[in-house]
């Protein structure tokens, strides 16, 4: 560490963000490597350090040959002054090194309020925004996660974008990368050979044109390079990398555990959920799989709580099976595992009881919404009933709180709909006294409300997000009929939504009014105490861009949406039927009961293990 970085660290709140050295990190020497990669994430320390993807792809690439992957997170504001003021520019975690030093920097966009902390982060590292600024070929700039389904307002700061998985494509692209580079292939050169290759995307080799109203005329590919971009799957998900051992913090972070992954995609179909239809088809993994990785994991970190993570956990097949295997093993060991993304219509207390023999956790559902009219509408297939039958076997077993999740402003909400989530609210009360074990202790309630978002790639890509002031309207509105003992809740503000919303459906024309904001001032949106919607404001008015013509306006049916060259898996005439179901107010059975064809088994040869 340099005398400058010291003096930096001796100002700032929690200089163990910046300090790196932790347990199981990797340090490799640099003479044996010919690919560095700067894996960053534009978010503090303890959110990315939490991030599953991310550790992953960590463990992948430093298991390659000659590559050495580091780490980059985003400083918080009182890193980012003491660092310009003392000239350090920004550096990876593992050598120091300066980020301009790198082969390949990869960011992962896992949400849309993280896009200036992007360009803060390539400023910071003394590099151009702008792909057309970056004539060489390195350093690479290429993007992944879960926002490449719209990356269209960042499409112009990135070389390539990764759409879908990365454990398979990520090697191909160093391979290429190392290949180009040993033949002095130019960057655009390479390029075009990126481009042939599926899963990666190429902006720079799409043109983009627009009607006068600001919809898009057309999305043109150039130079070879494919109408649309199909995403990038892993088909037999057994056999994809898993690391054995994660990097253990040296200071706290927001999830501080092992995880092993049991399946990706989700069979609900929840109309709102972007990552529900993205992350299509199922892939699961073998019980014996997953007890291999999960006993390595905690054998290597020495972490005493295993989570095991995906949609919707408790869909998976085996899960009895393997709880009960992970449990005869890690009790003793005092060892507890952790079920998130639980679902009240398959609440098993049983099971429950049976992996929390070391510490009991909370109980968390999503009902989403207070009616089941707008639950059928949102295709969220549950009954209240199902929601208070769990509530009441979880209060006979002794639990005595329950979190639950709500949206407002969704498709055709009605005041009814939001009253029926104070409704809910005061039934699951009453089921507490009716069946609490112990009704002494008390019983809390908590109730959380986002602002609904549409998203690319759903059933509700053509919906707006209702107004600024109906969303405030709707809040006060909820508040006041959430006034109820012992239950207390919290409402998300709108500026952050309107804003997601706006980033979420835009097109390549709000590229400008990111780099206005962040000149402006803006670093970390997703945090409230550094967000500052005038600074977007002021930037939509400077160039030009009215906002709400992306957050507010329901789209044409037959209109050219800025993500319609990028394929998810899921077909736009699936989406279609599906949002035209929910104007019906028509739920549609999960894909267990029936497969509805979607179109994502297009990309597994038909494989899905729903």
């Amino acid at each position: 560490m340099n005398n400058q970085l010291a003096a930096c660290l001796e100002h700032v709140k929690k200089p163990s963000r910046y300090t790196g050295g932790e347990y199981g990190s990797i340090v490799k020497d640099k003479q044996a490597v010919d690919v560095r990669f700067a894996f960053c994430f534009p978010e503090l320390y303890e959110i990315g350090m939490s991030h599953l993807g991310s550790k992953i792809l960590y463990g992948l690439l430093n298991s390659m040959d000659g590559v050495w992957c580091e780490r980059v997170y985003a400083p918080y504001v009182d890193m980012e002054r003491e660092m310009r003021a003392r000239g350090v520019p920004l550096y990876a975690l593992e050598s120091g090194d300066a980020l301009s030093s790198f082969d390949i920097l990869g960011f992962t966009l896992q949400y849309e309020l993280n896009y200036t902390a992007v360009l803060n982060m390539l400023d910071m590292a003394g590099i151009p925004f702008y792909s057309s600024q970056r004539p060489e070929l390195t350093p690479l700039i290429i993007a992944g996660g879960p926002c490449v389904y719209n990356c269209e307002p960042v499409a112009d700061f990135f070389d390539i974008v990764v759409i879908g998985e990365g454990e398979e494509v990520l090697p191909e692209l160093i391979a290429l990368y190392r290949a180009a580079r040993s033949a002095g292939l130019s960057k655009k050169d390479f390029l075009r050979r990126a481009a042939g290759i599926q899963g990666l995307y190429v902006p720079s080799m799409y043109e983009v044109s627009y009607h006068t109203d600001g919809t898009i005329a057309a999305v043109a590919p150039t130079g070879g390079a494919p109408a649309v971009v199909r995403k990038r799957v892993i088909a037999d998900f057994d056999k994809a990398y898993y690391p054995e051992s994660f990097i253990v913090p040296s200071t706290e972070i927001v999830f501080d555990r092992a995880m092993v992954e049991l399946f990706r995609g989700c069979r609900r179909g929840c109309r709102f959920c972007q990552a529900g239809y993205t992350y299509r088809p199922i892939r699961a993994k073998r019980p014996e799989t997953l007890e291999k990785q999960a006993r390595a994991l905690v054998d290597n970190t020495g972490y005493d709580e295993v989570s095991l993570t995906s949609l919707s956990s408790s869909d998976y097949a085996h899960l009895e099976t393997l709880c009960e295997s992970l449990v005869s093993d890690f009790e003793p060991r005092h060892i507890n595992l952790a079920l998130p993304s639980l679902r009240a219509d398959s609440f098993n207390l049983n099971l429950m009881e049976n992996i929390q023999k070391v510490r009991k956790s909370g109980l968390t559902f999503a009902p989403e919404a207070g009616t089941q009219r707008l639950r059928d509408v949102i295709n969220k297939n549950l009954r209240e009933e199902d929601l208070q039958n769990a509530c009441r076997v979880a209060f006979q077993a002794g639990y005595n709180g329950v979190k639950l999740y709500f949206m407002m402003g969704l498709p055709s909400e009605t005041d009814e709909d939001l009253l029926g989530i104070a409704s809910i609210a005061r039934n699951v009360l009453q089921t507490f006294r009716e069946n609490a074990r112990n009704r002494a202790r008390g019983v809390r309630i908590s109730i959380g409300v986002s602002t609904f978002v549409p998203k690319a790639q759903t059933p509700f890509q053509w919906c707006g997000q209702i107004a600024q002031e109906e969303i405030v309207r709707r809040q006060q509105l909820l508040m006041d009929a959430l006034k109820i003992k012992n239950v207390t809740y919290s409402l998300h503000g709108w500026k952050a939504s309107f804003l997601e919303a706006v980033l979420a459906r835009g097109s390549r024309r709000l590229a400008p009014v990111i780099e206005g904001a962040w000149r402006r001032g803006s670093r970390l949106d997703g945090w409230d105490e550094c967000f500052d919607l005038d600074h977007w404001t002021q930037a939509f008015a400077e160039c030009g861009v009215d906002p709400a013509f992306y957050a507010n306006r329901t789209m044409g049916k037959e209109e050219i949406m800025p993500w319609d060259h990028i394929f998810s898996g899921v077909t736009k005439g699936y989406l279609r039927r599906e949002y035209d179901r929910s104007l019906q107010g028509l739920p549609t059975p999960d894909c267990r009961i029936s497969c509805g064809g979607c179109g994502a088994l297009s990309l597994t040869g038909g494989k899905c293990d729903v």
